[in-house]
């Protein structure tokens, strides 16, 4: 590998565990920018989707439900834009909700797998019905949400730096292996 490369790997994973620490400790912020992110990212799905739908409705059937879709998703891209602070503000919600669900299918599963002999299946239905109550506690108290939520992501952005700079690390020490070998198959 380069060096600039590994110089830009790990400027890379020093600002990403960087922004992860600024995640956790603006949690507004993150809300706000996660509903831009959304915004952006849906108006330009609908719009390459609308492109993609352009360039292949004489191959493909269904053009024109791929054509609505399209126009939907860059409506709601715009939308989602446009009313970023509405959407910041129900992101907490719509993690409760999801986490609500997310623990009831898991609940309901490990029912399946107690079925079919699993022996920890029970675990499965504590996780579950620790999710349910971890999300009624985040709907009834949303900025406890919005803290968890941008604490997350947080997190999940410096588990990303930090693999970055493990990565660095991992390339040197590969690097001066093969250098080592290099040196003792020419001896």
């Amino acid at each position: 590998m380069s060096k600039a490369s590994k110089i830009w790997l790990g400027i890379a994973g020093c600002l990403l565990v960087i922004l992860g620490i600024v995640c956790i400790t603006r949690p507004a912020g993150t809300l706000f920018a996660t509903a831009w992110l959304i915004g952006c990212f849906t108006l330009f799905s609908g719009m390459f989707k609308l492109i993609f739908t352009f360039r292949t409705e004489r191959f493909l059937p269904n053009s024109g439900s791929r054509m609505l879709s399209a126009i939907l998703q860059i409506l709601l891209g715009i939308f989602f834009l446009a009313f970023s602070g509405a959407l910041a503000a129900s992101l907490p919600i719509i993690f409760a909700i999801w986490v609500m669900v997310e623990g009831i299918i898991i609940a309901v599963q490990s029912f399946d797998y107690k079925r079919v002999g699993f022996p920890y299946w029970w675990v499965m239905l504590l996780l579950g019905i620790g999710a349910v109550i971890l999300s009624i506690f985040f709907v009834r108290n949303p900025v406890d949400s919005a803290v968890t939520l941008s604490s997350l992501i947080g997190i999940g952005i410096i588990a990303l730096g930090v693999s970055y700079l493990v990565a660095l690390v991992g390339i040197k020490k590969f690097e001066k292996q093969v250098e080592a070998f290099k040196t003792a198959i020419q001896q």
